[in-house]
């Protein structure tokens, strides 16, 4: 029996120490200390991490709403850039359209000045090859008239039987020829 007893007391012990056996069994001091901790706890906080929280807090949100501030700026900064962008390239297109324009323009120019210009050297080339195939006629004639006048001379001779030489005779040619190509 008296193990017996020993073995209960040695139990009860055991239960006492390893906590309540059931989950619904409250210990009032326990209960009691754990307010009591949290209480402390609520106070510290609140006096010395409640501030810095609140402090961080809303310098986090300021910091936010400056960011989207700053967004909302540069989003409008940004429409208003693209905007000026396609007004640019709008503008330049139509200035390289109308660079376009007059250098056509300007080509077409130059293409009928040019033109102009050879149909001009051309004509003048045609009256000056022109003019020379005339002196060249007329040499050629001058030199064909003197030619027939000695052919003249000397079939004359021939018939008449002497040398005509003198310039008198080459005159009287002359004349003769001159009369027949007036005629």
């Amino acid at each position: 029996m008296v193990l017996a007893t020993l073995l209960l007391l040695q139990e009860a012990e055991h239960a006492a120490e390893a906590g309540p056996t059931s989950p619904f069994e409250v210990n009032f001091g326990l209960f009691f200390w754990t307010w009591v901790v949290f209480g402390i706890l609520l106070v510290v906080l609140w006096k010395f991490a409640w501030p810095g929280i609140l402090k961080v807090t809303l310098e986090r949100e300021e910091k936010i709403k400056h960011q989207l501030a700053d967004a909302e700026r540069l989003n409008t900064e940004a429409k208003a850039a693209l905007a000026e962008g396609q007004r640019l390239q709008t503008d330049a297109r139509n200035s390289a359209q109308s660079l376009l324009a007059e250098a056509k323009t300007a080509v077409e120019k130059e293409r009928a000045s040019a033109v102009e210009k050879i149909k001009a050297d051309q004509d003048a080339l045609l009256e000056r090859t022109r003019r020379e195939i005339a002196s060249e006629k007329d040499k050629a004639i001058a030199e064909l008239r003197r030619e027939a006048v000695d052919l003249a001379l000397g079939a004359a001779a021939r018939v008449i039987g002497q040398r005509l030489d003198s310039e008198a005779d080459k005159q009287i040619v002359l004349e003769y020829l001159a009369k027949v190509e007036t005629h």
